[in-house]
């Protein structure tokens, strides 16, 4: 199954690409390379990647301003790397439409799974969505459309361009209206019970749907906020 994806590398140290390369090789992907923002844009249309890792620190154009350009034409899944630890680098990243976050020095084990994972999970969500419910492939609800067959969402008749991990999270969301679910519960459908990982990750996600399907976000009526508990969807 790996063989059929191809992931493209964005950073400019070598010993990362040599790596990465080894990693993505040994589990059968086919592998692609950039050094620097300006030949990843290049490339990335060129290749068009199955899944992109993406380093912070890169020349002429960064990582978090790359992923913000991909973002406007593609949801691909995109896997942030750098050597910061901090949750506010962690929260940009996020903001800028990436789906997962590792820090370096990084375990290649590590790595291996969380690419399976996102790929896995990319590949799978709109099946997911539709075995919780096949009479609910397009859920409508007041100004909001959900269509988990065609994995697009429309507000006012507008289409919205949600992330793949995004997405995910508000199909699971809207087949369960009423449920209210802790962040906890919401990570590990997002990205499975033996993921190490934070929390704090869901509430970015969910003031960035917010954004995005929210006509006025700091007041919204799908994606409640249910005070000390977590979230739900409001029907």
């Amino acid at each position: 199954m790996s063989e059929s994806f191809k992931v493209m590398l964005v950073d400019d140290e070598d010993s990362i690409r040599k790596v990465v390369e080894q990693i993505l090789v040994k589990d059968g992907y086919q592998f692609c390379y950039a050094p620097n923002g300006e030949t990843a844009l290049q490339m990335f249309k060129r290749e068009s990647p199955s899944l992109l890792i993406l380093d912070v620190m890169l020349p002429e154009i960064d990582g978090f301003e790359l992923c913000r350009i991909i973002r406007q034409e593609s949801s691909v899944p995109i896997i942030m790397l750098s050597a910061k630890a901090d949750i506010v680098d962690k929260s940009v990243g996020f903001n800028m439409g990436a789906d997962d976050y590792l820090s370096k020095p990084f375990s290649p084990v590590e790595l291996s799974l969380r690419i399976k994972a996102l790929l896995r999970r990319t590949t799978n969500s709109i099946n997911k969505c539709k075995q919780t419910d096949n009479s609910k492939d397009i859920i409508c609800n007041n100004e909001l459309e959900i269509n988990c067959n065609s994995y697009e969402v429309k507000v006012r008749g507008g289409k919205v361009e949600l992330t793949p991990k995004e997405f995910e999270l508000l199909c699971f969301m809207a087949h369960h209206p009423g449920q209210v679910f802790t962040r906890e519960q919401l990570f590990n459908i997002l990205w499975g019970e033996d993921y190490i990982g934070d929390t704090g990750t869901i509430t970015v996600f969910m003031r960035k749907i917010r954004e995005k399907i929210e006509q006025e976000p700091a007041k919204p009526k799908y994606i409640i906020t249910v005070w000390g508990v977590g979230y739900k969807f409001c029907c």
